[in-house]
C-alpha cells in the first residue's frame, strides 16, 4: 500500500483529489484515550447519580431538619438547578474545546466535578452553620452542573472523533454506557451503605462516603486523562483550511466508503445543513431520548412504589437488573448502526417508544418482576436511540463548531425534557391523569421521529469533510 492510498486509523483517506486526511494514530493510543475518557465519564455520572440516591439524607443534614418535606423538596430543587447550569457549561466549554482542544476541557471538567464532590462530602451540617450549609451545597452543585455540561458535550465529540470511522457507532455507544453504569454504581454503593450502617449512622456521616470515594477515584481518572491524545480530527481541522474543491472531496469520500462497504454519499447527504436547523434537529432527537431515559431510570421505581404499592427493596433491585439489560443493549445497537446505518436504528427507537410507552407502564403492578420486564423492554428500545447520539451529533456538526453546537443542543434538551420528566410524571399521576405523563413521552418521541426523517444518513463519513 502506498502513502497516497493509505487509510488512517480514523478512517480518513489521503492522497491527491481526496478529503484532507486526519493524521495517522496508533490504534492502541486511541483505545487508551477512549478508556481514559470513559472512566472519567463513568465517575462523573456516578457522582451525579449519588446525589439523587442519597437525597433524603442530604436533606436532613444540610437543610432545616424541622421540616422534612420542605428539606427534601429543597434538595431536589438544588438538583434541578444543577441541570439548569448544564447548557451554560456546554456552550462555554464547547467553545473552549473547539478552540483549545478536547483533551484540555476533559481534564478541566474532571477537576471541577471532583472538587464539587469533595466539597459536598465535607460540608458542615445545617445544625452547625445554618443556611450557609444549604448555600454551599447549591454552589457545589452549580459548579458540578456547569462542568457536567462541558463534559457531556466534549466527550460526545471526542469519542466520535477518535473512533475508527467504520466503528464510530460502537465506540460512541460508550458515552451513554457511562450514564447507565454510573447510575448502577451509585445504586449499588447506596444499597451497601444503607444495608451495612444503621439509619442514624447513615444520616450522621454515612451519606458522605460516596462523595469522598468518588473524589479519590477521580484522581485515578484524572491521571488517565492527562495521558490522552488530542482528537486527530480536531488537529486536522486546525491545520487544514476549508476544502477548496467539494467535488474532489466527494470523489475521495466515495472511494473510501466503497472500500468500507458503505454506499457512496449523494449530493443531498454531503450538503451541509444550516447550523440553526442542525441544532433544532439534534435538540429534538436528544429530547426524545432524554424523556424516555429519565422515565425509565429515575421515575419508574418511584411510580411502582408510590402508586402500585411495590416493596421498595424489590423495586430497587429490579431497576438495577433492568439497567444491566439496558447497558448491554447500548453497544449492540451501536454495532448494528455501523452495519445498517443510523436511520433504521433511530426509527426503531422513536417508533418503538410511541408504540410501547402506554402498554409497558400499564404492565407494572406490585410484583417486582413486572417492573423488571417493563423497564428492561423500555431500556432496550431507549438504547437504540441513546447509543447513537454521540456518532449522529458528530456526523451532523462541523469540527470547528462541533462541541459548542452539541453543548447547546444536547444540554438544553436534557435540561428541558430530562430534568423535568420525573416532575411531569409525578404531577400527572397526582392529578389523576397518568395518561398525560405517557402522552408527554410520546410527544418527545414524535419530535425525535421528525428529526430522524430530516437528518442525513452519514454512517462512517470522514468527519473532516462535514461542513
Amino acid at each position: 500500500m502506498t502513502a497516497d492510498s493509505r487509510v488512517t486509523a480514523t478512517g480518513a483517506s489521503s492522497g491527491p483529489g481526496r478529503a484532507p486526511a486526519t493524521p495517522a494514530i496508533d490504534i492502541k493510543k486511541q483505545r487508551r484515550s477512549m478508556l481514559a475518557s470513559v472512566t472519567g465519564q463513568l465517575l462523573e455520572w456516578y457522582e451525579w447519580s449519588a446525589y439523587a440516591v442519597f437525597a433524603p439524607f442530604i436533606a436532613g443534614a444540610l437543610f432545616n431538619p424541622q421540616n422534612q418535606v420542605s428539606a427534601l423538596l429543597s434538595t431536589f430543587g438544588v438538583f434541578a438547578i444543577g441541570f439548569l447550569f448544564r447548557p451554560l457549561g456546554g456552550v462555554v466549554f464547547g467553545r473552549i474545546a473547539d478552540k483549545r482542544g478536547r483533551r484540555f476541557v476533559l481534564v478541566t471538567t474532571m477537576l471541577m466535578m471532583a472538587g464539587g464532590s469533595v466539597m459536598i462530602g465535607l460540608l458542615p451540617t445545617f445544625e452547625s452553620i445554618g443556611i450557609l450549609a444549604s448555600a454551599l451545597l447549591l454552589l457545589a452543585r452549580v459548579v458540578q452542573g456547569f462542568a457536567h455540561g462541558g463534559e457531556s458535550a466534549t466527550a460526545n465529540s471526542y469519542i466520535a472523533e477518535i473512533a475508527p470511522a467504520h466503528r464510530r457507532g460502537l465506540w460512541g455507544s460508550t458515552v451513554f454506557m457511562t450514564i447507565f453504569g454510573g447510575a448502577i454504581i451509585a445504586f449499588v454503593i447506596g444499597g451497601i451503605i444503607t444495608g451495612t450502617l444503621s439509619e442514624p449512622d447513615v444520616q450522621s456521616w454515612g451519606w458522605r462516603i460516596p462523595f469522598l470515594l468518588g473524589a479519590v477515584l477521580a484522581v485515578v481518572a484524572l491521571w488517565l486523562r492527562v495521558g490522552m491524545v488530542e482528537s486527530q480530527v480536531f488537529q486536522a481541522d486546525e491545520a487544514t483550511p476549508a476544502v477548496e474543491d467539494p467535488a474532489a472531496t466527494r470523489t475521495g469520500s466515495a472511494a473510501l466508503h466503497a472500500g468500507l462497504g458503505v454506499e457512496s454519499f449523494t449530493e443531498k447527504t454531503l450538503a451541509p445543513l444550516s447550523r440553526p436547523l442542525s441544532i433544532v434537529l439534534i435538540f429534538f432527537l436528544v429530547s426524545g431520548v432524554a424523556a424516555s431515559n429519565y422515565t425509565w431510570t429515575s421515575y419508574v421505581s418511584t411510580y411502582a412504589i408510590s402508586q402500585e404499592g411495590m416493596d421498595p427493596s424489590g423495586a430497587y433491585w429490579s431497576l438495577v437488573a433492568a439497567l444491566v439489560v439496558g447497558l448491554a443493549a447500548l453497544p449492540f445497537w451501536g454495532a448494528v448502526s455501523d452495519r445498517v446505518g443510523r436511520r433504521p436504528v433511530l426509527l426503531f427507537f422513536a417508533i418503538g417508544v410511541i408504540v410501547t410507552q402506554f402498554p409497558l407502564m400499564a404492565f407494572i403492578d406490585d410484583r417486582p418482576w413486572t417492573l423488571f420486564v417493563a423497564t428492561s423492554i423500555g431500556l432496550f428500545v431507549l438504547s437504540a436511540g441513546a447509543s447513537l447520539l454521540a456518532c449522529v451529533m458528530a456526523e451532523t456538526f462541523p469540527t470547528h463548531a462541533r462541541t459548542a453546537s452539541i453543548g447547546l443542543a444536547y444540554s438544553l434538551a436534557t435540561a428541558v425534557f430530562g430534568g423535568t420528566t420525573p416532575y411531569v410524571n409525578q404531577l400527572a399521576v397526582s392529578q389523576g391523569v397518568p395518561w398525560a405523563a405517557n402522552a408527554f413521552i410520546l410527544f418527545a418521541a414524535a419530535l425525535a421521529l421528525w428529526a430522524v426523517t430530516r437528518l442525513p444518513e452519514r454512517r462512517a463519513i470522514d468527519l473532516t469533510i462535514v461542513r
